[in-house]
């Protein structure tokens, strides 16, 4: 033993905050995630034996694991400080086993922020490790497995070679192919609005919207009742039935929990839910700060809970008052009541110290870093400001039955509004021009008239973001599975993006219909939601993780059993989605098929006409060699490039992104590197005064790799996150030689590799 302690946490961005707060008596270690897990090549559960798994060390993290326990060996205590989740949790029993400590030896700690007064406290409480959490989380990686591995091969016989079936994931894709198919039968219902100007005396007037009949709210359902009611309105007579004056007040919108953080990151800032997490596990991590070192910005982003400790809340306070002054400040903090399925395991999403103000530290993170702490930081000081308060007039204008309503509120106090409006993205007071204080009984008449059509809408296809809060109020997944389980239904092509919605493809759809018709719990919204509720139950110590298990797999194994049978001799096909492109050869319109690289265009005549050719987009800007168009295209090995439409017979290919931007000296087309965020544009024109050389053309700002993990994969994403984006299928297996898709002439897309390709692709 050498007196030093251990401190195992998951990634290497965590361990050197932690390391900087707990000084020289401790070596602070990154296990880099999970180290141990069920095989990747097997189901490695033994279900006849109440479902024990078969946990391995993970391939490759030999050394890692090694080093592990050496450290453990040569210390006094060893704390395991994953995340404060039952993955965590399951994290730190995994080590536990896997570096062979004894109960007395391993402490379990637990950070809800990386601050060091938090650091500090919890490191004088350790305790066991939590094996309620631990069975829940085995019971839900069990469970995913099984529906996956066994669930899986099926959908490869039965449709296609690759897919996969997941517990959440298939729930998930049903709601989306749900939301198509009410698009798709919803039926439009007219309706007509009417505006009317009325002129009071003195020259004072306003303008009104139909309202209804007799104080009653009703819709105009034709042009012809529209025309009738203004034709009662010209003749008259129009008095004020009601003039009405008060005030309202508006209160602010809770702090953030995991599902209202990614909407409002979608909402406002354009993020993914997965990019979105990945940005607040590095805010939660520890980044740099000028004079400060590493902090800890947030606290914990994985959560349901709007609970503040009274801490954060006395902090808020005082800044408030320092800030913006005691009348910011309510009389008494605010509470936020947690919905009933909140599990409250943590604090809602907050910073970590209100002192912080985005602005001071801009210099100091990323632009995502920044754009998602301004609204984390924003939403929590405007949660504890006091409310918005509105001076508020109405007119109702009454013509025979007829009511005519005239509303105005304007903004007396902003409270809250001062930081922070949940409701706009530019948020901008009343612009109309306020009401003119009338009497009751006062005699208008009519002026202009706008009458307009309308038809209602169908529901809107979901975005990322409002998908995440149907999973929510559905209790469909968990906080730490919401992203990871979208990214998901769109790598398996079950779902696609179109501009900000996410639609169904053929794929999904078929994949649906076969789960419905034959696993109809699996794809159950309500089934899947008490699952969950079952599995709180096993962290709560309320059930037991293997009869859960027990009573699923007997109606599971049960359904497989039929559905293979019934699909004994079935193979179901998956519609073709017929492109814009016409076969160059037979001039039938092109479909877009999936082989085991990808989507191409197919000639439906196969296999009279077995013409073929990749997906292309063309991009703006024209070839440097020829000025023919530049298309996007993939090469052999999945990387993105962008080459002229005349290939081979012009040989123009780069890696770089062409933009709509033209060079001022040469007038040829800029180009910039690849990847998010802004770059700047530069001409390749080498006998251009302008022309910018290779090494002068940038590429990724290095702080910002240095900060978001110093790592790729899984060390900033849950283990639990990876299951669901990666688990639920068999192993593939090791794809054949690929073939080349063809062009016209039968040629390759890419005459050659260019020696220094990106994957990333930013239009």
């Amino acid at each position: 033993m050498s007196g030093k302690n251990l401190v195992i946490v998951e990634s290497p961005a965590k361990a050197h905050t932690i390391a900087r707060y707990l000084g020289g008596g401790y070596t602070v270690k990154a296990s880099m995630g999970h180290l141990r897990d069920l095989p990747k090549s097997k189901l490695g559960v033994d279900i006849d034996k109440g479902f024990e798994p078969h946990y391995q060390a993970i391939k490759g993290r030999e050394n890692l694991i090694d080093e592990l326990r050496t450290a453990a060996e040569r210390s006094d205590r060893v704390y395991l400080a994953t995340d404060p989740d039952r993955e965590g949790e399951a994290i730190s029993w995994h080590l536990k086993e896997l570096l062979n400590l004894p109960d007395d030896r391993a402490c379990r700690v637990t950070f809800n922020e990386i601050t060091k007064n938090t650091v500090l406290q919890s490191m004088k409480s350790p305790r066991q490790i939590d094996m309620n959490l631990v069975d829940s989380q085995q019971a839900r990686r069990i469970l995913d497995r099984i529906v996956g591995y066994q669930l899986s091969p099926l959908l490869w016989r039965k449709v296609r070679r690759g897919l996969s079936a997941g517990r959440v994931q298939s729930v998930v894709t049903r709601m989306v192919v749900d939301r198509e198919n009410e698009i798709r039968s919803f039926i439009p219902r007219e309706y007509w609005s009417l505006d009317v100007t009325f002129n009071a005396p003195g020259g004072a007037k306003f303008t009104a919207k139909y309202f209804g009949e007799g104080g009653k709210k009703a819709e105009l359902e034709s042009e012809e009742q529209t025309d009738a009611i203004i034709e009662d309105v010209k003749k008259g007579p129009v008095t004020v039935s009601a003039m009405k004056k008060g005030e309202k007040s508006r209160n602010p919108s809770p702090p953030f929990t995991t599902s209202t953080m990614q909407q409002e990151a979608s909402r406002k800032l354009g993020m993914t839910t997965r990019r979105t997490m990945a940005v607040a596990q590095q805010l939660y991590e520890g980044i740099e700060i000028t004079g400060k070192g590493a902090v800890g910005l947030i606290t914990y982003m994985r959560t349901d809970s709007l609970r503040i400790s009274q801490e954060a809340l006395n902090a808020a306070a005082a800044f408030i008052k320092g800030k913006y002054g005691a009348e910011f400040s309510p009389a008494k903090p605010r509470a936020f009541k947690n919905s009933s399925s909140a599990q409250d395991a943590h604090e809602a999403v907050r910073p970590t110290d209100v002192a912080l103000e985005p602005d001071s530290i801009k210099g100091d993170l990323t632009a995502d870093q920044y754009k998602l702490y301004r609204l984390i930081w924003s939403r929590f000081i405007a949660s504890q400001m006091a409310k918005a308060v509105y001076s508020t007039a109405s007119i109702d204008a009454k013509c025979l039955s007829h009511v005519f309503r005239a509303n105005h509120q304007s903004l007396v106090f902003p409270g809250f509004l001062a930081v922070y409006d949940d409701q706009k993205d530019d948020p901008a007071e009343n612009t109309a021009p306020p009401l003119p204080d009338l009497e009751e009984g006062c005699v208008l008449t009519a002026g202009d008239t706008v009458k307009e059509q309308h038809f209602t809408q169908p529901p809107p296809r979901y975005m990322e973001a409002s998908l995440v809060k149907a999973m929510e109020e559905n209790g469909v997944g968990r906080p730490s599975t919401y992203a990871a389980t979208i990214a998901t239904i769109q790598d398996r092509e079950y779902v696609e993006k179109n501009g900000k919605t996410l639609q169904p493809t053929p794929l999904g759809e078929v994949v649906t219909k076969l789960l419905e018709e034959k696993f109809s719990d699996i794809v159950d919204v309500e089934f899947t939601a008490n699952m969950e509720k079952s599995l709180d139950g096993i962290e709560s110590g309320r059930s037991d993780w293997r009869g859960i298990l027990g009573d699923f797999y007997n109606g599971f194994s049960s359904s497989l059993e039929k559905a293979e049978e019934e699909l004994k001799d079935t193979r179901i096909k998956v519609p073709d989605v017929e492109s814009d492109e016409v076969c160059d050869i037979c001039g039938r319109k092109m479909v877009i098929k999936t082989g085991r690289f990808g989507r191409f265009l197919a000639c439906p005549g196969f296999p009279e006409c077995k013409f073929t050719k990749p997906i292309v987009v063309e991009m703006p800007g024209r070839c440097p060699v020829c000025s023919g168009r530049i298309l996007k295209k993939t090469s052999k090995k999945g990387y993105t490039y962008y080459g002229c439409e005349k290939n081979p017979s012009c040989s123009f290919m780069t890696w770089d992104v062409p933009t709509r931007e033209d060079c001022p000296v040469c007038g040829h087309t800029m180009f910039k590197k690849p990847g998010k965020g802004h770059k700047k544009a530069y001409c390749i024109n080498e006998q251009c005064s302008n022309f910018t050389p290779e090494e002068k053309r940038g590429g990724y700002r290095k702080r910002a790799a240095a900060q978001s993990g110093k790592t790729t994969g899984s060390e900033n994403t849950t283990a639990e996150e990876t299951a669901a984006a990666t688990d639920g299928q068999p192993a593939k297996k090791k794809a054949a030689k690929k073939t080349p898709a063809k062009t016209v002439s039968g040629k390759t897309a890419a005459k050659k590799s260019p020696a220094r390709p990106s994957k990333t692709d930013n239009e």
